[in-house]
């Protein structure tokens, strides 16, 4: 069971999804809970199977007290660096919340100050906090959605299995067919022993 933090009052968790992708949005996520939250499966959405993050979406924009989720696209992460595309997607989840949270709690060691809010980072917080749970579930329930999405429209990359991931298949795709708008440009799309004509 996860830890459900409460700093005299609200408190938001923040998580992204996509980081490591080599196309498609990096997309994050922000989530306040309330007091007397519980769920028995919730916990960081990489444990979970793809029908329990789906079963649990819901069930987390119902029961928040808050939430948001924002989209940072590749051109924006080849501009300011993935690093600073997450920070940013985290920011404006964090906007979008209907209510102010006194404190914020993130996944992972590098955040930069949010509004004149106290923040603390947590290594592997997703697995540790209900709040970063839930702001993972958003995230990568999102994300995944999006690619979905703009697979339609490139088939040949399998986006829809791949989310955007550097598989084989993914970059045997860009080998063939090269890369489109989606693709994140500053990312080492392809191995040293592929050249790509961009």
């Amino acid at each position: 069971m996860l830890a459900l933090q409460l700093l005299e009052g609200l408190e938001a968790g923040t998580d992204e999804a996509g980081r490591g992708c080599l196309a498609g949005p990096v997309t994050a996520a922000a989530v306040i809970l309330p007091a007397n939250f519980k769920n028995e499966i919730l916990t960081d959405s990489k444990q979970l199977s793809e029908k329990k993050r789906e079963i649990l979406r819901p069930v987390i924009e119902l029961e928040a007290t808050a939430f948001g989720v924002a989209h940072i696209f590749p051109t924006e992460i080849d501009t300011i660096n993935i690093l600073n595309a997450s920070i940013l997607g985290m920011h404006k989840a964090l906007d979008q919340l209907s209510a102010i949270p006194i404190h914020i709690i993130v996944d992972g060691n590098k955040f930069k100050p949010y509004k004149d809010i106290p923040h603390q980072t947590v290594i592997k917080g997703d697995g540790k906090y209900m709040n970063i749970a839930a702001a993972s579930i958003l995230a990568k329930t999102y994300r995944d959605a999006y690619m979905e999405k703009i697979h339609e429209e490139f088939p040949m990359y399998n986006w829809k299995k791949n989310k955007g991931y550097p598989t084989v298949e993914h970059r045997e795709a860009i080998k063939k067919y090269g890369t489109t708008k989606y693709h994140r440009m500053s990312f080492r799309l392809l191995p040293e022993q592929y050249t790509l004509d961009l």
